[in-house]
């Protein structure tokens, strides 16, 4: 019995070798794929965790850029207001000077200037802290990213420190600077309509259009230096004492002009600058409403010029605006401009740009 069995084995040994080969194949492919398998699901949790923990980053950094722009807007109001003081001349014309029409007429410059150039400013530290914030919070995702533990790293508490106090230049020699622009602007565009005369919101908003070409289409000055000065020794000058040994602050500022030079920032300001200036005007036509029983509906589209005011009523209207515009309070104008899809979106861009390590750049 045995020896038939032999013999069925002898007669059959290459079937067998092939079907054992077969078996052992199918067992180790089996357990190889499961192996991969394992592994493949093991990168994917490790990319969702790791993904999850950048999205979470991302998003408290966006909370922290907002509030930084709310802490910064008192301060920017009170630069704005100490250079172009128009309440010294409210209280002077209750006096019932003897040049009280000159004195309206310096207040009707004052104050259509420092409205504009709180708009533009608020515009400005917007977008600027969104660049700065986003660079600094990619950089600390990586200092604090597994194995960066043992790197020098890219942001330390007082390299970030110098770098911040760069916005000491928009809100001192860029903000002048600004101001000196807008001014004559503002004096070109305005400085011969009189004070009686009346103006509709529509013409209004004309006025502010030739006061922002102006500005805009100026060749002195492009809009990005009022952020950020252009040569090295301003930059030292104003980040704190700089020295040419802080390698990473100076690699920050750069970074940072480069970011402010992009296309993409130039649209994302410019939206920004589109909004604000919109909102403005939506402002000031609480003020331009047809008087009560009046029969033209509002929302018509002519009724941009069916009301209009003198000038020196519109001028305390236009002085009160930079209260709404500057306020540390969250107002619809600030609200704009920090939930714009497009500010967001550039927000994430820099950020997924320096938070991601240079070799998968590459």
């Amino acid at each position: 019995m045995f020896s038939s069995a032999w013999n069925f084995i002898k007669r059959h040994k290459r079937k067998f070798i092939f079907a054992g080969a077969v078996v052992g194949g199918v067992y180790f492919l089996g357990k190889y794929a499961q192996k991969k398998i394992r592994d493949i699901q093991e990168r994917e949790a490790t990319e969702y965790i790791a993904q999850a923990r950048r999205q979470f980053h991302f998003e408290s950094n966006q909370r922290t850029c907002n509030m930084t722009v709310l802490s910064m807007l008192p301060p920017l109001r009170e630069a704005i207001v100490n250079q172009l003081n128009s309440e010294s001349l409210t209280a002077l014309l209750k006096t019932k000077p003897a040049n009280k029409l000159e004195i309206w007429e310096d207040l009707k410059i004052i104050s259509f200037t420092r409205t504009i150039v709180a708009v533009y400013s608020t515009c400005m530290l917007v977008v600027l802290l969104r660049v700065q914030l986003n660079i600094i919070g990619g950089y600390l995702y990586l200092d604090n990213s597994v194995g960066k533990n043992a790197m020098t790293p890219l942001a330390p508490p007082d390299v970030q420190q110098q770098y911040l106090s760069s916005i000491q230049h928009l809100l001192g020699d860029g903000l002048t600077e600004l101001m000196t622009v807008v001014k004559r602007a503002v004096q070109n565009s305005l400085g011969r309509v009189s004070l009686k005369q009346s103006l509709s919101l529509l013409e209004l908003e004309q006025q502010v259009s030739w006061i922002r070409a102006e500005v805009e289409a100026s060749s002195e000055r492009r809009l990005t230096w009022y952020m950020l000065a252009d040569d090295e020794n301003a930059l030292a000058d104003q980040a704190c004492g700089l020295t040419e040994k802080d390698v990473s602050t100076i690699r920050l500022l750069n970074e940072t002009r480069d970011m402010l030079d992009s296309p993409d920032f130039s649209t994302v300001l410019n939206v920004c600058l589109h909004r604000g200036f919109s909102r403005l005007l939506d402002n000031l036509a609480e003020f331009f409403r047809p008087p009560p029983g009046d029969s033209a509906p509002s929302s018509a589209p002519d009724s941009l010029s069916a009301v209009s005011l003198p000038l020196a009523k519109i001028i305390p209207i236009i002085n009160g605006q930079i209260n709404t515009i500057c306020s540390e309070t969250p107002s619809h104008f600030v609200q704009d401009l920090l939930m714009n899809d497009q500010v967001k979106e550039f927000a994430a861009n820099v950020y997924d740009t320096f938070s991601t390590p240079q070799e998968l750049q590459k």
